[in-house]
């Protein structure tokens, strides 16, 4: 690798460090004070970088909070079209869940902890192509749901109810002492559990 390719690649990783680092000290700001209280000058603060070099990465704190939902719709997106590749298995509802809830992270906690305290300002997000930010998972969710056999809506509805099991997990630690490496192996355990109970579709 000749020098200038390794500084423009050391430039990139620099700059998608700084990104991500936006990304978390916007959420956690938010959470802490409130997202309408919260300027793009203190996200900086927070970073430890001037409000200039934040404008490099974000033009505003929507556009902070945008990327976060984009990111996420483009992983619902990715396994969307992944789940159309796939053979019609009796493994597939259980494997096609599994990969989901095991995309699980802490940053992805803050984003929905986010979520639920300001569901006003989430209805107005949508992603480049005007779909709702929650369009692309209720999608995988019908896919899945459409694997069940006719006559067996409760099954649907444990589908549903383990992809979504973060968000339930979320909701349960309000008032627990938890981390949140305990939130996301509990969802876990309850996504596993409940496409197990479904079982094997044709």
């Amino acid at each position: 690798m000749t020098q200038p390719v390794r500084r423009a690649a050391a430039v990139s990783r620099r700059g998608s460090d700084t990104r991500r680092r936006a990304q978390r000290a916007a959420l956690q700001l938010f959470t802490r004070q409130g997202y309408e209280s919260t300027s793009l000058r203190e996200i900086a603060d927070e970073l430890g970088i001037n409000k200039a070099s934040l404008y490099h990465h974000f033009a505003s704190k929507e556009a902070i909070l945008q990327s976060l939902f984009d990111e996420r719709g483009t992983e619902a997106q990715e396994l969307l079209a992944w789940l159309r590749e796939q053979p019609r298995t009796p493994r597939l509802l259980e494997e096609t869940v599994l990969r989901w809830v095991d995309t699980f992270t802490s940053d992805k906690l803050a984003a929905i902890r986010f979520m639920t305290a300001n569901p006003l300002v989430i209805r107005g997000l949508a992603d480049s192509s005007g779909r709702s930010i929650g369009a692309p998972l209720n999608a995988i969710v019908d896919e899945l749901t459409a694997l069940v056999p006719s006559g067996r809506e409760q099954d649907g509805l444990l589908v549903r109810m383990a992809v979504l099991s973060i968000n339930a997990a979320v909701q349960a630690a309000v008032h627990a002492e938890v981390t949140d490496a305990d939130v996301i192996a509990a969802a876990q355990r309850a996504a596993r559990a409940l496409v197990r109970e479904v079982g094997g579709t044709p």
